[in-house]
């Protein structure tokens, strides 16, 4: 699955750079408010861990900038190409039977 190979990837780049910065997992822990365990769990790119903890780990690796921007409009070209006039409020399905 894309997912699992992008958070793995993510996990050991993230270990890599607290290597680089030679910092101990302790020290990441307490810097993002995790235990070590979970640490552990984040850099082996464990999907049950919840993502504000991947971005609390990003952060305390000094690494969170761009991650405002990963979900921007803006940089949507899926979404740019599909933009009517006023982008709708809700998106729904059609309700079954109705064609």
């Amino acid at each position: 699955m894309a997912v699992v190979r992008a958070l793995r990837r993510l996990g050991g780049d993230l270990r890599s750079a607290r290597l680089k910065r030679r910092l101990p997992m302790r020290v990441v822990a307490e810097r993002a408010g995790i235990s070590r365990a979970t640490l552990q769990r984040v850099e082996r790119g464990d999907a049950g861990v919840g993502a504000g903890v991947y971005a609390s780990v990003l952060h305390a690796l000094g690494l969170l900038g761009d991650l405002d921007v990963v979900a921007d409009p803006l940089r949507d070209e899926v979404g740019q190409a599909r933009s009517d006039a006023a982008t709708p409020r809700r998106a729904r399905l059609p309700r079954e039977g109705s064609s």
